[in-house]
């Protein structure tokens, strides 16, 4: 269960996203950091009963750092507002298709799938969905799913038909997708809830198929 105290330092760091603050409220980040951890931890524990894949794993390996990388964005705040883990075999350095939970004050989700894959990859994707259309439309049409995810995010996705495929290929609108996500956003009083890391493996649940189906296609 996460503590409000994450929440609350989180909401400050949004309106004083600056190194003299954040040096002075340093106890209260390392708190924070620590009740994800905890909380990470927690959510592990519950995936691998239904992903073996992620036993071993820590919130240690998980975790992203709070500090932004800011050296060629316009943005130059140092200091994410949200608390992130890449919950995957590997970890957050391993670009696999995995689970991600996002920790911010009304802006908290579970999302999952592979996010931007390098193009040979996206290419076997691609096939995939090509030869075995059928599977990933059974994943994505399942009741469950549906209810939960919705679809796939349709913010990374081609305007064109993608090389090699018909423009009447009976899952075009999937194969222009360059990004496989879907997510599920949470309130504030659900990621605060004692039963919050139950309802991550829920989500979790319904998510797997698809990102079994996404690790076949890159295997």
């Amino acid at each position: 269960m996460l503590s409000p105290a994450t929440f609350r330092f989180l909401k400050s760091i949004q309106k004083n996203n600056n190194k003299v603050w954040f040096d002075k409220n340093k106890p209260a980040y390392l708190s924070a950091k620590e009740d994800v951890g905890t909380l990470v931890d927690e959510v592990i524990a519950e995936l691998v009963k239904i992903d073996k894949t992620l036993a071993g794993l820590s919130s240690k390996d998980c975790v992203f750092r709070i500090y932004r990388d800011v050296r060629f964005s316009k943005d130059k705040r140092p200091y994410k507002t949200n608390l992130g883990a890449s919950i995957n075999a590997g970890g957050k350095k391993v670009m696999v298709p995995g689970y991600y939970l996002h920790l911010e004050p009304g802006k908290s989700f579970l999302a999952g799938g592979l996010w931007m894959p390098p193009g040979e990859e996206l290419k076997k994707i691609r096939q995939e969905i090509d030869y075995n259309g059928k599977d990933i439309n059974k994943i994505i049409s399942n009741p469950a799913f549906k209810k939960y995810y919705g679809t796939f995010d349709q913010s990374y996705k081609l305007k064109t038909t993608p090389k090699g495929y018909a423009k009447d290929h009976k899952d075009i609108e999937i194969l222009k997708l360059t990004s496989f996500i879907v997510w599920h956003p949470f309130k504030d009083t659900e990621v605060l809830n004692k039963s919050f890391v139950k309802e991550i493996g829920k989500g979790a649940k319904i998510m797997k198929p698809m990102l079994d189906f996404l690790k076949v296609a890159i295997s």
